[in-house]
């Protein structure tokens, strides 16, 4: 495959497959969370070929490919071997170590990010067959408006089952059962009885809620809601049943576990939604819808200029995805959001100023990234164009914000809404059409928005970002430094590194180096430094010498899966060791009976500051531990 390369230098740079907790991917990035993001060697990912640049945020660690994401993934996890859609199992809890604002965007992505491809094809289809509606290319009373608009609206319709997928791998229930919940929500008597004209006489009676009751259970009073498309009600669901399920697992005997737990967590949790969170969870919908508009009616000529201005850096945070789901509660509650599609000219700002750089430079690597990004930026994709060019040239990046300010401006003043999630850049212009008025000056203001942002960001490249273009353009150059040696952190008989049966120490991935078969059980410092990296298993421990080299020594492959069972770590994170200090004892024996091997492999992950990596011995050599082992020059 064309990404195995690729794929193996993105698994050693963040730190291997043990320090990989799970990874999916969105329209550019692979979305990493890992257990010790100080276990990865982010300057490295970032000068490899194939990777844009890396970005830590939400909780994530974002390496950036650009269009191919979807072929890398792909291989990435096979060479990784990495099970369940990219999840590794472990016993970290989701949301260790991370803020509640993290907590949220990562909940947001994790639960839109796998759908988000087949939600903006299903809008993007809604939204053409509005538009073939409004210039009277179809009639809504024919087979074909029929057929298309149910395959756009039917996702739309049925949005609390994928969500009821989606948002169970989240929580760790089973997926069914959240699919479950989501069909009851949408079940076609449960929408009935939403619109039924049949008020029932409850103690309710005379509230504000007494024409909302059109149904008990078990005598109790059930306020109805629409449920179909909406967001809040189904996420919380899930994670109500998630502690259902939890509960049902310790009190289930295994034998019976199978059907019962299912059996429990739907017969609680799907009453317990209609009659409490389901009624709650809209409200709140409706308030979070009534709060934006609000801020959106007081000016949204201001509320443009500053989503404008604002759009491209809310994406390099990851925090966009949390106006993904207040676009998601608007349309559930309003019909319309008008907060993203403020948003929609940024892309083309980012494209007028690549068009800009790309007329600009010499230089041919900046135009082979420059040339792609402006094509991926045209559809909504600006990534490549923003971690690619713009933002490591700062000036560019600001000329563009400039202008995306201007363009979410004209959208605001044009009063122009979105009606459906549909696709980005050219293709979310259908998304704006109102299907009962059709094509109006709001959609020509958005269009209008968009011409007028490309346009000034390549008018303000040109004239204020050109000595920006070739300055920052990177050197691949070998740093010198100073000549380390490293004396044997074992006693034991080298090993090539290619010869140790894992790829990514094997193919150099992760740098030069060498291995060492223990025969006692301690690790020892090869050089005076500070510890950089001390697994919480033990198993790896990782030393910035004094002299500049990066060391990684990792005892044993894939014992991690020992969870520190037969380690003793003698050291801690930023302590400072002197040559010949122990730093982890091992207990070769039980590792060994456990069903793992102690080959040993030091690795200089900064191999390329050096012009050679030398050996002292030949292979199948015994040494003592602390004796001179490699020759760094």
């Amino acid at each position: 495959m064309a990404y195995e390369d690729l794929s193996k230098k993105i698994i050693a740079g963040v730190g291997g497959k043990d320090n990989v907790k799970s990874v999916v991917h969105c329209t550019t990035r692979l979305r990493f969370k890992l257990k010790d993001e100080s276990a990865t060697h982010t300057d490295e990912l970032k000068d490899t070929d194939g990777v844009i640049t890396v970005v830590q945020s939400g909780g994530q660690y974002q390496v950036v490919i650009g269009n191919e994401v979807a072929d890398v993934y792909e291989t990435l996890i096979r060479v990784g071997g990495f099970a369940d859609g990219g999840s590794v199992p472990d016993d970290y809890e989701d949301g260790e170590k991370m803020s509640i604002f993290d907590r949220f965007i990562d909940l947001i992505s994790g639960i839109f990010t796998p759908m988000l491809g087949v939600l903006c094809a299903a809008g993007m289809i809604k939204g053409f067959v509005a538009m073939f509606v409004a210039f009277n290319w179809l009639s809504e009373n024919s087979g074909t408006y029929k057929i298309l608009y149910s395959i756009g609206d039917g996702f739309f319709y049925f949005l609390p089952i994928v969500l009821g997928l989606t948002a169970a791998k989240k929580f760790h229930v089973d997926q069914f059962v959240g699919m479950a919940i989501g069909m009851a929500l949408c079940y076609p008597s449960i929408v009935a009885l939403n619109s039924s004209k049949t008020v029932l006489s409850t103690l309710f009676s005379g509230s504000i809620f007494e024409s909302q009751i059109h149904a008990t259970f078990l005598g109790i009073p059930v306020v109805m809601m629409s449920y179909t498309s909406s967001v809040i009600p189904i996420i919380l669901a899930v994670w109500f049943a998630s502690k259902v399920q939890a509960f049902a697992k310790r009190i289930v005997p295994t034998v019976v576990k199978t059907f019962l737990v299912p059996f429990i967590t739907l017969l609680i949790a799907v009453p317990i939604t209609f009659l409490i969170i389901g009624p709650v969870a809209s409200w709140l919908s409706d308030g979070i819808s009534t709060v934006c508009v609000a801020i959106y009616n007081f000016s949204p000529i201001v509320a443009g200029l500053v989503m404008g201005a604002f759009w491209q850096v809310f994406v390099i945070f990851g925090v966009h995805w949390g106006f993904v789901a207040v676009m998601m509660a608007n349309l559930a509650s309003q019909g319309f959001d008008p907060i993203l599609g403020l948003s929609l000219a940024a892309s083309f700002a980012q494209t007028g100023v690549v068009l800009g750089i790309l007329l600009q430079t010499k230089n041919q690597k900046t135009r082979g990234i420059a040339l792609p990004a402006f094509i991926s930026g045209i559809f909504g994709v600006t990534e490549p164009a923003i971690y690619g060019l713009t933002l490591p040239r700062k000036r560019p990046f600001i000329l563009s914000c400039v202008a995306a300010s201007i363009g979410g401006g004209i959208i605001g003043f044009a009063g122009t809404k979105m009606y459906m999630m549909g696709g980005m850049g050219l293709f979310s212009i259908p998304a704006a059409i109102n299907s009962k008025t059709g094509v109006d000056g709001s959609v020509y203001g958005l269009i209008i928005a968009m011409a007028i942002a490309a346009v000034l960001g390549f008018a303000l490249q040109m004239l204020f970002g050109y000595k920006s273009v070739d300055s920052n353009d990177k050197q691949t150059k070998v740093v010198e430094t100073a000549a380390t040696k490293l004396s044997s952190p074992e006693t034991g008989q080298i090993i090539p590194l290619s010869e140790v049966k894992d790829e990514v120490f094997s193919s150099g991935a992760m740098g030069k180096g060498v291995a060492i078969e223990p025969t006692d059980g301690v690790l020892y410092a090869p050089a005076d430094g500070e510890v950089a990296l001390v697994f919480p298993t033990g198993h790896a421990v990782g030393l910035n010498t004094t002299d500049g080299a990066e060391i990684l020594m990792h005892i044993g492959m894939d014992t991690v899966e020992l969870e520190g069972k037969g380690f003793e770590t003698l050291v801690q994170k930023g302590e400072t060791v002197k040559a010949g200090q122990p730093l982890v004892k091992f207990d070769i024996e039980a590792i060994k009976a456990a069903g793992y091997p102690v080959t040993t492999p030091m690795v200089v992950t900064n191999s390329k500051n050096y012009h050679d990596v030398k050996l002292a011995f030949p292979a199948a050599t015994e040494v003592n531990a602390t004796e001179p082992l490699l020759q760094l020059n």
